[in-house]
């Protein structure tokens, strides 16, 4: 090895090593990079909860006949519901109205008289309240459920043919209970990653000039290349401890499966980082200050991780325009490839796009970066 090889890994190590002790010493970046990420994970996976549970909602029944009161105990039966007997309709109204319940079920007078006679429909009221259409989907499903079952039973008690025309039995791969947090916990370790790659290192160029420490850098023979990997390398230690950090709590605090290899984590992990850390270094150099800088850094990196990556919102219920942009958020492949390696474990046709593309993104924000750096203070 040559002086000048052996000269440049001693500036690497020595800048490295600075880098370092500017990061124990910030109690910011501590907490950003090891409390934030528990704290998270752990807000994600009992805060946010896409499961549906049992739904409040009235019920009035105004006759007083046997076939009334055996739907009102069919409906109190079904598990997705938590009825709650109403004495009038303007109670009910109150009750929708206050959000105490999220619809109601009214059975009218002649309920039973209208099931006697034959050629008779017997109508039941359903109202929802539509201003979550969600949940008011739920209602009118669990409502129409409870009905085929009492209408089956009530054939069958009367010697008829209650078999349905089809019968369906569903099937969940890859997540079969069915568990939204097995697929909101890996989302949210991708977001986390982008705070911790774009937001911290943000701040460490930006932090240089305006700390006046620049001046000296620039002025030792450091090489560009050793200065930005002075600048990268800690940052990405420590995005790797924080990813290790999150499969730790997820798998034995949240109970999250995780079927992949730790291998393939690691490599997409170091992949993204690549962008994230990227796209904070090239923010840092072209603002010069850590406040615009990490404005910037929420703006370019952590809002479309949130928003426009799959994590939350469906990316196919998005129109086509914000749909296409979606194609160019790293974010977007490591929530997928996150999630396939949960769930799924290794799947060929996901994750190799999923490499192909982080990879160009990871080489493109550091060779802009690498661009945009320069070794003078203009």
């Amino acid at each position: 090895m040559s002086a000048n090889s052996t000269a440049s890994w001693r500036r690497l190590i020595a800048l490295c090593r600075k880098e370092s002790y500017e990061i124990i010493r910030d109690p910011s970046s501590i907490v950003i990079a090891f409390v934030l990420p528990i704290l998270l994970l752990l807000i994600f996976g009992y805060g946010v909860n896409l499961d549906s549970s049992a739904i409040r909602v009235g019920l009035l029944v105004e006759d007083g006949g046997a076939e009334g009161a055996r739907f009102a105990a069919t409906l109190a039966a079904t598990p997705n519901l938590e009825m709650h007997a109403a004495t009038s309709r303007s109670q009910l109204d109150d009750w929708l109205m206050t959000g105490a319940v999220r619809g109601f079920v009214i059975l009218p007078p002649d309920f039973t008289a209208r099931l006697a006679r034959p050629d008779t429909t017997a109508p039941v009221q359903v109202v929802t309240d539509g201003a979550e259409p969600n949940t008011a989907n739920f209602v009118s499903a669990y409502v129409q459920g409870a009905w085929q079952s009492w209408a089956q039973q009530r054939a069958l008690d009367h010697g008829l043919d209650a078999q349905p025309l089809v019968d369906v039995i569903p099937r969940y791969w890859f997540n079969s209970a069915a568990v939204s947090r097995h697929f909101i916990v890996p989302g949210s370790i991708a977001v986390i990653m982008t705070i911790i790659g774009a937001l911290l290192t943000s701040l460490v160029i930006a932090r240089e000039w305006e700390r006046g420490t620049m001046e000296t850098l620039l002025s030792t023979p450091t090489t560009r290349a050793e200065f930005l990997l002075s600048k990268i390398l800690p940052y990405y230690v420590l995005g790797i401890v924080s990813m290790l950090l999150c499969l730790a709590v997820a798998v034995l605090l949240l109970d999250v499966p995780f079927r992949g290899s730790l291998g393939l984590l690691l490599l997409y992990t170091t992949l993204f980082l690549g962008s994230a850390l990227g796209l904070g270094l090239l923010l840092s150099t072209l603002t010069r200050d850590q406040f615009n800088a990490a404005q910037a850094a929420l703006n370019a990196a952590f809002l479309p991780a949130t928003i426009l990556s799959g994590f939350i919102y469906e990316i196919n219920g998005m129109p086509a325009p914000i749909r296409a942009v979606t194609y160019l958020i790293p974010a977007r492949y490591f929530v997928e490839a996150l999630q396939t390696l949960f769930q799924a474990g290794f799947v060929r046709g996901i994750l190799l796009k999923d490499l192909l593309f982080l990879a160009v993104s990871a080489a493109f924000f550091l060779g802009l970066t690498a661009l945009y750096t320069r070794r003078r203070l203009d």
